[in-house]
């Protein structure tokens, strides 16, 4: 099995992603069951403690697909948040769910749409709120 890199993730996301999970049934979310395994296993800091290179919410991220070699940069949002435009990706997607609390470089297999295997490469941080100051969003 191949090693997952840590992640961490704010006091802050790890109280509202678990909130929302615990109102969601298992049965209405894919991934479920594989995003709380991602919370369970973080390493949870104060927002101001968290590393600029880390993948939190409302963060703008590039990554890459590994095994499509497609680049992508997108902004982590809560389902919430969603409005359609082609910049923002849930939590709730599958890529949202794998980029969560990565830092850059680290790459995560993680099951895509229909449950195909694919791996999340993340090559840059382009703008985290807790880097901006942005302590309470």
């Amino acid at each position: 099995m191949v090693r997952k890199p840590p992640i961490i993730l704010s006091s802050l996301d790890m109280d509202r992603i678990e909130a929302l999970l615990a109102a969601i049934p298992a049965s209405a979310l894919a991934g479920k069951a594989e995003l709380q395994a991602e919370l369970d296993r973080a390493d949870v800091l104060p927002p101001e403690q968290v590393p600029p290179t880390v993948v939190t919410m409302n963060s703008t991220v590039k990554f890459s697909i590994v095994e499509t070699g497609k680049e992508f940069c997108l902004t982590l949002v809560y389902p919430r948040d969603m409005d359609g435009s082609a910049d923002r990706i849930s939590i709730f997607a599958p890529v949202g769910g794998a980029l969560l609390g990565l830092s850059v470089g680290d790459e995560l297999a993680w099951p895509g749409p229909g449950g195909k295997a694919m791996t999340v490469r993340v090559t840059e941080v382009i703008y985290q709120p807790e880097r901006a100051g942005e302590l309470h969003r």
